[in-house]
């Protein structure tokens, strides 16, 4: 019988490897590593790919995403987080996973706990999961103002 850990950090092990699950499992542990090529296996390459985040802003096309993590991951902090509290929708050609990431921003100026809303939205081709869309948002506006605050010296200005 399968089991469908409550919590993905990347450290888990997910019983087949080729399934959406998988490829999301793989994605945390990318992004906990700061690993800018395992992220690049679980998105799916060209324009087609998509992300709208507190963080990363809106970006389209894996170049342009890819430029958000490497910028990200380059900065003063450390962003770790664990998707949990989620739901998982899908066939044999689309899945989406929606819940909640919890974690933690480590930078020079302090640590924050943090709490986001996602959803991540993953698109099989040619045979191999990856992920098409990403959608993440905060609850909190002081725990968003703290975090942009940490990532960029200063909370963003609404537009």
């Amino acid at each position: 019988m399968s089991v469908t850990p409550t919590e993905i950090s990347g450290a888990e092990r997910i019983e087949d490897p080729a399934s959406p699950l998988a490829t999301l499992s793989g994605f945390y542990r990318a992004f906990n590593a700061g690993d800018l090529d395992g992220l690049a296996n679980s998105w799916l390459d060209g324009d087609e790919p998509s992300m709208s985040n507190p963080i990363g802003g809106i970006r389209r096309g894996w170049s342009e995403i890819r430029a958000g993590y490497a910028k990200l991951f380059g900065g003063p902090a450390r962003v770790r987080v664990a998707f949990h509290d989620f739901t998982s929708h899908g066939d044999d050609r689309a899945h989406l996973f929606v819940g909640r990431e919890k974690g933690v921003c480590e930078a020079p100026s302090g640590t924050l706990a943090l709490r986001f809303r996602t959803t991540r939205w993953f698109v099989r081709k040619d045979g191999v999961w990856r992920q098409l869309h990403h959608h993440g948002s905060a609850e909190d506006p002081a725990l968003l103002a703290d975090y942009q605050r940490i990532i960029f010296g200063a909370p963003l200005a609404a537009p």
